[in-house]
This record gives structure tokens, C-alpha cells and sequence, in this order.
């Protein structure tokens, strides 16, 4: 067991410096990014689309459920690192696998806690998304201030390639086959594969690098674009490959990082936001009915509405920012969202899509996305 005593730091690139308790010791660089979310914190571990980025948790107790495997969204924890007020070790769970803390040291996560995560959350809403270091002991700050220097910014970052599975993969439907579909991997969630698949969707999982023409060869009732960490405008191939899928007539739903790249397919345009959205408390409106989701989100990146062709028409807006959060294509069976409809963790409102999607594949046109009734 780690020691609680052993000291540890949080240096941004402005020079801002926040002094803890290494939970974990290690050092690792990363974007700063808060999550609002007060509970899910294993899946928010392990979604591959925190690729690149130290977390900050704005709820001040974290772990006080253990862990457990059935929690997780891939096979690792996804982070550079993990920052909380305060790591429970002793969790309250008939389900607790074990501690939080021994996770994140079995998987080799650095950790900091007894910091004034407010404060934390305050500078960045301030001055946006920040690189960052997290260390433990008592390190050069000078030093580590010269190698966050050279540190790459998220922009630019191809990330999805690093998290993208290697080779394809089969996975049969639950319960009777309604629909056979291609997911392109670009760091998917397991709960994406699962809310298909438990909608009577057969899955072949496809590395994003997939060309168009293998995609058509198999045949597949429509294919998923998936979530993913990083900048979408560097994944030249990806995007190529849907444009040609587009012009295919293919029915296409895009989520998070994959609706991003069906904007750049288009034509469109994609920009850095200033601190991202990252919880599941994302209030959205939907412009045809006036009803509000609360949804999951976890990106640093959006679509320029004003860059987007003409018959693209964005279907919903975030009441916070009033940034894209779907838009749909004129005359084509297409399905964009940024949200995240499967959740995991966050509230489920937003799932229906999945339904919405796969009924209309046996239609001329895939679904407008909109609030459940």
C-alpha cells in the first residue's frame, strides 16, 4: 500500500502549481480536463476517448464504491492520469472488487489527491484546457516545467490510432439478428457494442484505418462511426473512407469523435473548444420538439455549425454553449450525434437513438435524432 504521506504535484503550462498526496506515484503529461460526474468513475478511467488526458474529478469523494470488472469500458484504464480531493479505501459495495487506488497502481495510473480540486476546476473554466504534469516526491519543477514545454497539445493529436483495435471481429446479435453492422473502432466503448448488439445487431468491429471498399464488400445493413479521443481533422484516411460511404447511400450513425469526422466528410469544419464538455450532466435541445436530454459527453473538440454544406440541418444544440450536438443530412441516411448515447456512466435518456437507428435501417432513410416520447 502506498504510503499517504509521500507528496505529489499538479503543474499546468501556465506555471499554475496545485501540491497534494501521490495516491499513486509516477509521472505522466497530459491535457487537464475535468469531469463533472459524480459517480462512474471506472468507466470514465477506462473510456478510450480520455487518451492523452489527466482527469480532475470535480465530485470530492471518488472510489467509494470499489472497483469491479463489469465497470469497465475497455481493458485498461484509458488516462495519463487521475486527480481527486480524496480517494476512498475503504469502499461500501456488495459488487467492490477491490480499492480504487490499488487499481489505478495495478495498472501502473498515476494518482494525486489532497488538492484543491475547486481551484483546479476554476483555472481551467478560466483559461481552457491546459497541458499539464502530475508527479509524485519532490521533483524539479523547473525541470518537468522545461519538458511540459515540449509536450505536444492535443491538437493535432491522432489519437483514435493508438486505441483502434487491431484486426477485425465478429459479434453476434442478442436475441434474434435484426441487422448486421459495421463499427468502426476509433476507441469504442463497450457499452456501444453492447446497446447494439442487445437491439438484435450483429457486429464486425473494424480497425479505423478500414477502406470504404472493404466496409461495402461485407454487405452490412449500415455501419457506426464510434467515439475517440483526439483531434478528428488528422485522420485523413478515416475521413476519406467515410465520404466515399456516404456517397455509397450507406445509413450512418456517428458518435462523439465519429460525428466530428462525419462533419469534416461533409465538408465542414471542426474547432478546439476552450475546456470541452466532460460529465453527465450535458443539457441538450432538441429544435423540433423543445424537450431537453441530459446527457453523457466527454470531448474537447466540435463541429462548426456555420461550415457545414447545405443539406446539413443541426438538429439539436447544447443549452450551455449552444454548440452542435446533432445535425442530419438532406436526402441521405445519416445520424449524427455528440453525445454520448450509450452513456456509461451518465443518464440513459439519450439511448433511444440506438433503437431509432436500427428500426430505421428497414426504412429509406435513417431516423432524425429527437427526445423519446
Amino acid at each position: 500500500m502506498i504510503s499517504r504521506d509521500l507528496p505529489g504535484l499538479l503543474l499546468l503550462e501556465d506555471g499554475r502549481l496545485f501540491r497534494g498526496r501521490a495516491a499513486v506515484p509516477g509521472t505522466r503529461f497530459g491535457e487537464v480536463v475535468f469531469n463533472t460526474s459524480m459517480t462512474g468513475y471506472q468507466e470514465i478511467l477506462t473510456d478510450p476517448s480520455y487518451r492523452g488526458q489527466i482527469v480532475v474529478m470535480t465530485q470530492p469523494h471518488i472510489g467509494n464504491y470499489g472497483v469491479e470488472g463489469a465497470a469497465e469500458e475497455s481493458s485498461r484504464p484509458q488516462v495519463e492520469g487521475f486527480v481527486a480531493r480524496n480517494f476512498t479505501r475503504q469502499p461500501s459495495s456488495h459488487a467492490s472488487e477491490g480499492t480504487l487506488p490499488a487499481y489505478l497502481e495495478r495498472h501502473g495510473v498515476p494518482a494525486l489527491e489532497g488538492i484543491d480540486t475547486r481551484a483546479v476546476v476554476r483555472h481551467i473554466r478560466k483559461e481552457g484546457a491546459l497541458r499539464g504534469v502530475i508527479a509524485s516526491g519532490e521533483p524539479e519543477i523547473e525541470e518537468l516545467a522545461r519538458e511540459l514545454e515540449g509536450f505536444p497539445t492535443m491538437t493535432g493529436r491522432a489519437l483514435a490510432l493508438e486505441v483502434t483495435c487491431d484486426a477485425p471481429r465478429e459479434l453476434p446479435a442478442e436475441g434474434r439478428e435484426r441487422a448486421h453492422l459495421a463499427l468502426l473502432d476509433f476507441g469504442a466503448k463497450a457499452n456501444i457494442v453492447r446497446s447494439l448488439r442487445q437491439r438484435g445487431a450483429r457486429l464486425t468491429i473494424l480497425p479505423a484505418t478500414t477502406p470504404a471498399e472493404e466496409i461495402l464488400r461485407l454487405g452490412t445493413n449500415g455501419v457506426v462511426l464510434s467515439n475517440g479521443p483526439g483531434d478528428p481533422e488528422p485522420l485523413r484516411g478515416p475521413i476519406e473512407t467515410i465520404r466515399e460511404l456516404l456517397e455509397a447511400e450507406i445509413p450512418v450513425l456517428g458518435i462523439c469523435l465519429g460525428h466530428q469526422l462525419l462533419g469534416l466528410a461533409l465538408g465542414g469544419r471542426t474547432y478546439k473548444m476552450k475546456f470541452g464538455h466532460h460529465g453527465g450532466n450535458q443539457p441538450v435541445l432538441d429544435l423540433a420538439t423543445g424537450k431537453t436530454l441530459i446527457t453523457s459527453q466527454n470531448h474537447g473538440f466540435a463541429v462548426d455549425p456555420e461550415s457545414l454544406p447545405d443539406g446539413c440541418r443541426v438538429t439539436q444544440r447544447n443549452l450551455n454553449d449552444d454548440s452542435v450536438e446533432a445535425f442530419d443530412v438532406e436526402g441521405k441516411p445519416v445520424v449524427s450525434v455528440q453525445y454520448h448515447p450509450e452513456a456509461a456512466p451518465g443518464p440513459r435518456e439519450a439511448s433511444a437513438i440506438f433503437d431509432r437507428f436500427v428500426d430505421g435501417l428497414q426504412e429509406t432513410s435513417a431516423p432524425t435524432p429527437s427526445e423519446a416520447p
